[in-house]
């Protein structure tokens, strides 16, 4: 080790407390970049876990495959695992649930029983095509007891519409009019199987699903010409090149559909939606861009307080004889100490740090939310490197620019320091308005901001990148929940009970059932009405305008959904929207309440997009219109006038149960009492009864024990639960993300206010040696706390606009909604840098008010 190195270790050493601060603040912002890297990995390891569990494991799937083109499929170079499946059903005639009459063969190789979500019970699964394993729900839910070893013979077919004769799959609940079941089993073949094992009921089987889930064995051996299977193919490497090769190998070999498994590959990262492909990785770009500014001013900020006290120790290596080169070398050198020392400890804080933070979390997920994956820590080289990488380059930036300014100094300014400061009366000049209002104590600390513009610029410019950061993120994440529920069905219920026929008396027995928590029954009417085209939305009108559609006397046809809730549902739904309740029940005009904001997927772009259902206003009139038919046979129906409704509020929020219109379409939502006053007639009604439950599974029970054939149950927990389940995981990340940020923010503003307060320790000395009181001297740095704050407001508020600006443009490539400043972070920032600024320097103040002025005047260093 050269001698100019011994001597900068021996600085360093010396200058304990400024490199202990440097230190930290390269671990705390290599901590950040490794943090959130490892915490985006894992979160997407989560939810590739928890799809896969859900939903199994494939990545591509070809529909109806022949025995030639399985084994095409099968010696495809993308092909690491193949999985064969078939499906039919039978009359499981024992059944005493009328809404599953059938049992349903969902039928799987080897390989398919390993990546699907099988869970055994007892017994085992089948080995054989001779063999099957059935769901406990035969003989929980269906009644029928079988036991393992018992050998049943069925006939087994497909189900067919007996309407148009469309093939009929587990998505389609049963069809049937009440009293009369409108399908058909076309049989196929028949054949003896023994029980070998009992399973769960899989994830995959609805609720309204018509048949209990048997799994069979497919034999890829015994696959005659004839017969045509579903293959799912595992690929040995998830990439963007999958569409094309799955398209171009069903060309060659005839195969006529193909699905892919969108969700799981999403959370790889790969999509066939270009649009949304633009999103994510603008979306990646900007934030990590947003991190990156953030490391480099953590990390600058660093050194840049502290270029004064390196500058005099350069000069004195200077007056001995170092030249330019040495001096460069000797700071590089320090970096490289000072990286050496913080980056793997960062590093490590990091994991660390996101390690304890999910053993946390974990406890939540599993407890609250019913996930059966845990947040597993992942760590990949290529998080590590960024990390390295990034740390590595800004301390390299940080060093580089000050060693080349303390290299063109000379050795008698270097220690003196004559170029850190150059005053004129111009430079500290002040508003005689300042020291009017505000005192002697403002001028004073308006001026020391003046003097010290380069310590004064560098925290300014870690205040403005904190605010960048909390804000830009806090708008991102915000915008991503928007975005998760924008493309998630909106069920705010467990079950949906549905009848023309019964009454809302007699269908209000199944709100008493056990385990329901809340109920409502609303009796709905699909109606039409003409707007005016001032009141069309926009979208609507390009909509109009592209495809010519047909205008009547300035007027748009509209459907109307309208909903009559119970009286006590509306009573609940009028205060959780903050109306009186009277204003709709005790007026002699029809009153409704218009949802009038909507969102929906535009399939010609694949855009979510949000919009407003109806432009108007409280107080206006929606005329109710019914089609009637003429009396000719093809006379075309006409519009007569039902009724009017004047809306009496408008909202975004919707009641449970109601599902939004789609664009050209409003909702209505009145009290049952209304529909008299309308004129409605009570036979154009269906009644819905929409249920919550702490059990839907018994609830639904319970509810088909009543024997009731006119009605239709629709239960939708499952599917609410995983998306319910998908929201709140992203919001535990993305307010994870945020709390991050705050406390790696606050972090970098204590770390530099408290290091540029410890470099004016003589400068505060000399003030209370001229006779500055403890109170004025608060009331000073007080002022200049304010002063920081202004100015890093003045700044960073209109750079965080300008990135969210960036972050709501590419959102926009998938998610279409109105650009909103968020408020209520910008008013939570002004309070806390006003607050931090103010604690830190406080802080900073109390380890040194007390120091002897003579001490503090001699002393050099730090």
């Amino acid at each position: 080790m050269n001698i100019i190195n011994k001597v900068t270790l021996r600085h360093l050493k010396e200058n304990k407390r400024r490199s202990l601060v440097t230190i930290m603040g390269v671990i705390i912002s290599v901590a950040m970049i490794t943090a959130v890297s490892t915490l985006g990995v894992s979160f997407l390891d989560l939810l590739i876990r928890q799809d896969i569990n859900t939903n199994g494991e494939w990545h591509v799937q070809y529909k109806g495959v022949t025995k030639e083109q399985v084994a095409a499929i099968e010696q495809d170079s993308e092909t690491k695992q193949l999985i064969l499946s078939s499906e039919a059903y039978a009359h499981l005639e024992e059944s005493e649930n009328d809404y599953k009459p059938y049992l349903y063969f969902k039928n799987y190789n080897k390989t398919g029983m390993e990546h699907f979500p099988i869970e055994v019970i007892e017994g085992r699964l089948p080995q054989s095509e001779d063999e099957i394993a059935i769901s406990e729900a035969i003989e929980s839910n269906g009644k029928v007891k079988y036991k393992i070893g018992d050998q049943l013979t069925v006939n087994i077919g497909d189900r067919l519409n007996k309407t148009d004769g469309t093939k009929l799959t587990q998505n389609n609940s049963l069809v049937s009019d009440g009293e009369t079941i409108n399908e058909e089993l076309k049989i196929t073949e028949t054949k003896t199987v023994t029980i070998v094992g009992e399973i769960k009921r899989p994830t995959w089987e609805q609720t309204w699903s018509p048949g209990y889930t048997v799994i069979g064995y497919v034999d890829e051996k015994t696959i005659s010409e004839n017969d045509t299977v579903e293959a799912f193919v595992v690929l040995p490497k998830v990439k963007s090149s999958l569409y094309e090769h799955a398209e171009k190998l069903a060309d060659t070999h005839g195969i006529e559909t193909i699905n892919y498994n969108s969700d799981l590959l999403r959370y790889y990262g790969v999509t066939k939606n270009d649009q949304l492909r633009m999103t994510l990785f603008s979306l990646a770009g900007i934030i990590m861009g947003v991190i990156i500014i953030g490391s480099v001013a953590l990390i600058y900020n660093a050194f840049a307080i502290s270029v004064s006290e390196r500058a005099r120790h350069l000069g004195m290596l200077s007056s001995v004889g170092a030249t330019k080169k040495q001096k460069r070398n000797s700071v590089f050198f320090e970096g490289a100490v000072i990286g050496a020392i913080s980056i793997p400890i960062g590093i490590l804080a990091g994991l660390v740090g996101i390690g304890i933070t999910f053993m946390f979390i974990n406890k939540y997920l599993q407890g609250a939310l019913g996930v059966s994956e845990n947040l597993e820590l992942v760590v990949t080289p290529s998080s590590l490197l960024i990390a390295c990488g990034i740390s590595i380059l800004t301390i390299f930036i940080s060093t580089y620019i000050p060693a080349q300014k303390a290299s063109k100094v000379s050795a008698i300014d270097a220690i003196r320091q004559t170029h850190d400061i150059k005053l004129s009366g111009k430079t500290v000049k002040t508003s005689k308005f300042v020291r009017k209002v505000f005192g002697m104590e403002a001028e004073i600390g308006l001026k020391n901001v003046k003097r010290n513009k380069k310590r004064y610029l560098a925290t300014v410019f870690s205040l403005v990148i904190s605010i960048v950061l909390f804000l830009s993120v806090s708008y991102f994440t915000d915008n991503l929940k928007k975005s998760l529920e924008m493309s998630q069905n909106d069920f705010t219920f467990d079950i949906q009970i549905s009848s023309s026929e019964l009454s809302r008396e007699e269908v209000a027995i199944y709100t008493k059932l056990d385990h329901v928590t809340n109920s409502s029954i609303i009796e709905e009417t699909q109606l039409e009405t003409l707007i005016e085209m001032d009141q069309v939305p926009a979208q609507l009108k390009a909509q109009i305008e592209a495809n010519n559609m047909a205008i009547e006397d300035g007027k748009f046809p509209y459907y109307v959904g309208l909903h009559a809730m119970d009286e006590e549902s509306f009573q609940a739904y009028a205060e959780q929207i903050g109306v009186d309740v009277d204003d709709f029940t005790q007026k002699d005009t029809p009153t409704a309440i218009v949802i009038d904001e909507i969102s929906y997927q535009d399939y010609a772009s694949g855009k979510f997009i949000e919009s407003k259902s109806i432009e108007t206003e409280v107080g206006n009139k929606i005329d109710i219109l019914t089609s009637v038919t003429g009396e000719m046979e093809n006379e075309q129906p006409n519009l007569e006038v039902v009724g009017s409704v004047q809306i009496g509020a408008l909202t975004d929020q919707v009641p449970m149960g109601v599902q939004t219109a789609s664009l050209g379409g409003v909702n209505l939502i009145v009290p049952e009492a209304t529909l008299d006053q309308i004129g409605i007639s009570r036979d154009a009604l269906t009644t819905f009864v929409y249920l919550n439950s702490t059990d839907p599974m018994a609830t639904q029970t319970a509810i088909e024990d009543q024997k009731e054939s006119s009605i239709h149950i629709f239960n939708v927990f499952q599917q609410r639960q995983q998306e319910g389940q998908m929201i709140m995981l992203m919001s535990v990340f993305t307010y994870g993300f945020i709390t991050l940020i705050s406390l790696i923010s606050i972090a970098n503003i204590f770390n530099t206010i408290s290091t540029s307060i410890s470099l004016r320790k003589r400068e505060f000395a000399m003030l209370r040696s001229v006779g500055m009181t403890p109170k004025g001297f608060n009331k000073m740095i007080h002022y200049e706390s304010i002063f920081y704050g202004v100015k890093a407001l003045a700044y960073g508020l209109p750079i965080s606009v300008l990135v969210m600006l960036a972050i709501h443009r590419s959102i926009g490539y998938t998610f279409d909604y109105g650009f909103s400043l968020p408020w209520m972070s910008i008013l939570f920032v002004i309070v806390v840098i006003f607050l931090i600024v103010g604690s830190a320097m406080l802080y900073s103040i109390s380890k040194i008010k007390n120091e002897n002025i003579i001490e503090s005047l001699k002393q050099e260093n730090i």
